[in-house]
């Protein structure tokens, strides 16, 4: 982990020394819960990080960004919230192909005075839930914070394809692992938003829920690294994690397949306290959606392994590029960055 154009990493209260902040993150990381290091290994401490994968197997890369003011509001959040984001939203690319997750790279630009030690700890915290390793990365000073993750994991050869966005096939069944628009509300109501319009399908007046489970889902998501791989396992021919949002990342899925969409999103998929409009269009989800051509098999195997059944929302159909909802044309929504 070096800072070449830098000499000293900010911290609260001052600046400390570059070497010194990067020891007691060393120390963070390696004291977290994960994979112990292999003989011949190096993580933090040279000039790059030397691993050994934990069985033969595809590997499997993925990188991500956290933007203060883009991918989070650093004023609603902690610096271990924004830390334990940015592993998160990293390592879900994985299980989004059914694949694990081994070690991971941290690089941080970050405004002097900000707080980089707290935010290592929220990605020791991330990547010890994940059962992964942080081995090494980079620190500089920037106007505007970003967060850089690199995850590497792999996929074994046990005879089952990697999940990829273009394996649907006409008449495959539509799954999404868990109900959505959790990360949208808990957002509209850290910024005092208004709770949506009545009559709303998902109109969250009296849901219930209580507004710190949705601010968690907006400042700690979880990636579904166990689902992705039980997917992959029983057969799922494509896989995306919610990123950008449901009807989003679905089109990305029906684009890379050739394949037409005939969605039937019933209320059970709203999260209780979120709009109909938060589910549907909402990004920073991180549950999967997955197409099958055996929808049996697929609860079956979730249920096996103990995770909550996944819910079904329609099939693909043979003709590409039309896509459709309850009947109706496919409304446009969710995320994309404009350059």
């Amino acid at each position: 982990m070096q800072t070449p154009n830098s000499e000293e990493s900010p911290e609260p209260g001052g600046r400390a020394d570059e070497f010194a902040l990067i020891e007691r993150l060393r120390e963070g990381f390696e004291s977290a819960r994960g994979p112990s290091i292999r003989p011949g290994d190096l993580w933090i401490g040279d000039d790059a990080a030397a691993v050994t994968l934990p069985h033969p197997g595809r590997v499997v890369l993925a990188t991500d960004l956290v933007v203060d003011g883009v991918h989070v509001d650093a004023a609603l959040c902690t610096p271990e919230d924004i830390g334990w984001k940015a592993l998160m939203v990293t390592v879900s690319d994985l299980g989004a192909m059914g694949a694990d997750v081994s070690f991971a790279l941290l690089s941080v630009a970050a405004p002097v005075g900000f707080a980089v030690e707290r935010l290592g700890a929220g990605v020791a915290e991330a990547a010890a839930c994940m059962g992964c390793a942080v081995v090494g990365g980079d620190l500089s000073t920037s106007p505007v914070l970003v967060v850089s993750v690199t995850a590497v994991g792999s996929v074994p050869d046990d005879g089952h394809a990697l999940l990829r966005r273009d394996g649907a096939r006409a008449g495959d069944h539509l799954f999404v692992t868990g109900p959505l628009g959790g990360s949208s509300a808990g957002l509209r109501l850290l910024r005092g938003g208004d709770p949506g319009d009545p009559g709303d399908p998902g109109d969250p007046g009296d849901s219930g829920v209580l507004p710190s489970e949705l601010a968690a889902a907006y400042r700690r998501p979880v990636a579904r690294m166990v689902e992705g791989s039980v997917a992959r396992r029983a057969g799922a021919t494509a896989c995306i994690d919610i990123s950008d949002g449901l009807l989003a990342d679905l089109v990305h899925v029906a684009k890379a397949s050739g394949v037409g969409l005939d969605l039937a999103v019933g209320d059970s998929v709203v999260v209780a306290g979120a709009t109909r409009h938060e589910a549907l269009a909402g990004g920073e989800e991180y549950e999967l959606v997955l197409t099958t051509p055996d929808p049996d098999g697929l609860v079956e195997a979730f249920r096996a392994a103990g995770l909550r059944a996944p819910m079904a929302i329609g099939r693909c159909t043979g003709e590409g590029g039309v896509y459709s909802l309850d009947g109706g044309p496919l409304p446009e929504g969710g995320w994309r960055h404009q350059f």
